[in-house]
């Protein structure tokens, strides 16, 4: 009886396994759900902003999409450090270390979890400064105020969906996440236009919708999680603190929390430049960022599955496996990203009418003139999300912050050199980006010939 619970426990470890089978087919099976989840989560936004843009006007707007972006920032600092303990998980999972993995989930949720409350504390207190640090124009401060005020209240939420999330595909999961995603997001178009259309609730609705629809994802996947997957799982008395893991843990998932702080810390310094410029041209920004969003989007989570195929062979010591995974990552993701540049170059104008109304003619010209230039590139930014994916997976975290600091030291100083010269203004900001790109790709592959020279 005891072999046969052994045995169904170990296939049930071992379903995952991403250091098997064709590696084309594998990647492609694990990416797909991750995604699709991925596009699904940008709906958490994209349909507050669809209907605050169309039926609460364009001071609304510019509210939605500079909180967008300084959400983003807050929860980057979550979303890190579960992607680097989803890293961690990864290797011992390669490695079959199950007592490893079971130490390393326990210690990375009470320091993740800890975060978070102290997060969530810090965001209230300094939300006034915030706004001001911002400029954002007297205009939008008040319903800006008013979203964030309600929106602070999900970032428990985000937590434990992303913690769940990157646990379930470190062991080669990427369906689960992706089926409570998809409730969730159903749910949030629905409360929205509940909110908002029917009760009136303006940006107040928007907000309340999103979090609530944030509860759904993050308390159902954890729930589901611990009911399915319980063998994976510490148990009551495994679940102390074990200082060893717990500083690994601490050490490698910080730096990645730095990459993805850094990252959207100088998004978040660019959008201050970006509101200096007036709601016209914030309003643009905050559509243009929803379609911008959605289009690299599967680039990045290609990034972070392509990280979890390499971190699982680093630790199985699969080193052939990894060179041909590359080279066929790759050419998956330059396909990609070169088709959906295309659309997006020739389909500017339809697109940004998704969000504001065909009469607002300023905003949409603004925003067709940042997706012709910024959203030509996107075979840049999908090598760099392939580079930090490669480093964080090979143990090599800081080089992924040292990229980011490139990528975005160099488009955050362009950008307020050119944005002030007369003929350039605003087209300045969005030039520093494929620039920024392109300089942390060169170095990225640089050393990634020189680490494997010889082999």
């Amino acid at each position: 009886m005891e072999e046969g619970i052994a045995d169904k426990s170990m296939k049930e470890f071992r379903a995952g396994d991403l250091t098997k089978g064709r590696i084309t087919g594998t990647l492609l099976r694990f990416t797909l759900p991750m995604i699709a989840g991925s596009l699904l989560q940008q709906c958490y936004n994209i349909a507050d902003t669809i209907i605050v843009g169309r039926f609460i006007g364009a001071e609304a707007l510019a509210a939605v999409g500079s909180s967008y972006t300084l959400m983003v920032f807050l929860t980057s600092v979550l979303i890190g450090l579960a992607m680097g303990s989803g890293t961690i998980f990864s290797l011992r999972f390669g490695a079959e270390d199950r007592q490893g993995l079971k130490q390393s989930i326990s210690a990375s949720f009470v320091l993740i979890g800890g975060i978070t409350v102290l997060l969530s504390v810090a965001a209230f207190a300094t939300l006034g400064p915030v706004l001001r640090w911002l400029q954002v124009p007297a205009d939008v401060t008040a319903p800006m105020r008013d979203y964030l005020w309600i929106i602070y209240w999900g970032i428990g939420f985000t937590f434990l969906y992303n913690y769940f999330a990157a646990l379930l595909r470190a062991i080669g999961d990427s369906v689960t996440p992706l089926i409570w995603l998809a409730g969730a997001a159903v749910l949030n178009i629905g409360l929205d236009l509940l909110f908002i259309l029917n009760f009136d609730w303006g940006i107040r609705g928007a907000a309340a919708a999103t979090v609530l629809s944030q509860g759904v994802s993050g308390i159902g996947l954890g729930l589901h999680t611990i009911i399915t997957r319980r063998s994976l799982l510490p148990s009551v008395r495994e679940v102390r603190p074990d200082w060893k893991v717990l500083k690994n843990i601490a050490a490698f998932s910080s730096l990645t929390c730095i990459q993805q702080s850094v990252m959207n810390l100088g998004i978040l310094a660019v959008q201050g430049l970006v509101n200096s410029f007036g709601t016209v041209t914030m309003a643009a920004f905050a559509a243009a960022v929803k379609i911008d969003s959605f289009a690299y989007m599967p680039v990045q989570e290609f990034g972070n599955a392509f990280s979890t195929f390499i971190a699982q062979n680093y630790g199985a010591a699969r080193q052939d496996r990894i060179r041909k995974g590359i080279v066929r990552a790759v050419l998956i993701m330059s396909a990609f990203s070169i088709a959906v540049s295309t659309v997006v170059f020739l389909c500017a104008g339809p697109l940004m009418q998704i969000f504001v109304s065909g009469s607002e003619t300023g905003i949409i010209n603004a925003g067709v003139r940042y997706l012709r230039i910024e959203g030509a590139f996107y075979i840049g930014i999908g090598l760099l999300f392939m580079l930090y994916g490669y480093y964080r997976a090979v143990c090599m975290p800081g080089m992924s912050v040292v990229l980011t600091v490139l990528s975005l030291g160099t488009r955050v100083a362009l950008s307020y050199i050119l944005a002030p010269i007369p003929g350039i203004g605003e087209t300045g900001i969005w030039w520093s980006i494929p620039v920024g790109w392109a300089l942390a790709d060169l170095v990225g592959v640089i050393r990634y010939f020189h680490l494997n020279r010889g082999r």
